[in-house]
């Protein structure tokens, strides 16, 4: 069973510790309620049981890889928004992680700007009732 949350939650995943919790101040600054994982496994285990309008997900994670999680988000949800972030990305790559499903990409380091910059062109930002 899902159990439906509100549409300012976020998940962030990320082995890195610094990265995540770094992600995370960004998104609570901007009004977000965010919830962290630290491998694509446990992440797929919270998105059995909840739902979010925003993933922010890294590639490259030890054991499930960013685009394996996104692949099965995919399968059985099309509405929750994926934001890959990464320490690169070429032309081609963002095409291939566009067609895996990924909604936008950020390149680490991710700063508040650039992050603001991704929501508002995903139509997850402003939020109303956001603290800023």
């Amino acid at each position: 069973m899902t159990v439906d949350m509100p549409t300012r939650q976020a998940l962030v995943v990320d082995d890195n510790l610094v990265n995540r919790l770094l992600a995370v101040r960004m998104l609570e600054r901007l009004g977000w309620s965010v919830t962290e994982s630290e491998d694509g496994e446990s992440a797929l285990s919270f998105l059995a049981q909840h739902s979010c309008a925003l993933v922010l997900l890294d590639l490259s994670m030890p054991g499930v890889s960013g685009e394996s999680v996104c692949q099965d988000i995919r399968h059985h949800d099309d509405t929750t928004r994926i934001v890959a972030y990464t320490a690169h990305a070429h032309p081609e790559e963002i095409r291939r992680l566009t067609a895996i499903g990924f909604d936008g990409l950020l390149v680490k380091p991710v700063t508040l700007d650039r992050l603001v910059e991704a929501l508002t062109q995903l139509g997850l930002y402003p939020l109303s009732g956001a603290a800023a």
